[in-house]
């Protein structure tokens, strides 16, 4: 199975803090939702990269990669469906975790700060989805596994340009704004959440 996981100690060493085994044990016990919550993840992601290619048309290089990842996050998420379908999984509506849009709410609202932290926030959740991704592709059965180690090198590759795009809108250097955003999600991730998923904290844990 290692060899056919891509090298991202890029992402280990960007993120702040790795998955807690308890989101594991709670993937686990709640395979249904993961993949429910997974296939709107995908939709989520796929939305994000159109609305950056509607407001900032004069951006040759965003276009091309937003469009591109729109393409495979789309595809990512007919997958995930076809695995729903296949194993008798129901798509009810499910609320959202707080995770992205605790992101989102740090995002300012004056440009060039509007986009750089877009797409700070969207390298954010490409790496942390990758981590969580390789985290828990071990625990799962043949089929499943292969289907997220398979998601690995895009999601890698989303990272990448997200962060790139960021830093060429800025008109200073982002590490600092980077820093900020990052230690926010160390909190989404090591804090508390009511419910299960894909993004979420510590399930069961209460926050505070």
């Amino acid at each position: 199975m290692s060899a056919q996981v891509p090298d991202l100690s890029a992402i280990h060493e960007f993120l702040l803090c790795a998955t807690p085994d308890a989101w594991i044990e709670a993937a686990l016990a709640e395979p249904e939702m993961m993949l429910v919550d997974h296939a709107n993840c995908e939709k989520k992601a796929a939305g994000t990269a159109l609305n950056l290619m509607f407001r900032y048309l004069g951006d040759f290089e965003l276009l091309h990669k937003m469009s591109r990842l729109a393409r495979e996050e789309l595809r990512h998420f007919e997958q995930v469906l076809a695995i729903m379908e296949k194993r008798g999984i129901a798509y009810p509506h499910v609320s959202a975790s707080r995770y992205a849009a605790g992101l989102r709410a740090e995002v300012r609202s004056a440009e060039p700060g509007r986009l750089v932290d877009t797409l700070i926030c969207g390298a954010i959740i490409e790496a942390r989805s990758c981590e969580r991704f390789a985290r828990i592709a071990p625990h799962l059965d043949e089929e499943l596994q292969k289907f997220y180690l398979s998601l690995l090198k895009s999601e890698a590759r989303h990272f990448r340009d997200y962060l790139h795009l960021a830093q060429k809108a800025a008109d200073e250097d982002i590490e600092p704004r980077v820093q900020a955003l990052l230690a926010l999600e160390k909190e989404l991730v090591l804090s508390g959440d009511g419910e299960f998923r894909f993004h979420s904290g510590v399930p069961g844990k209460s926050q505070g």
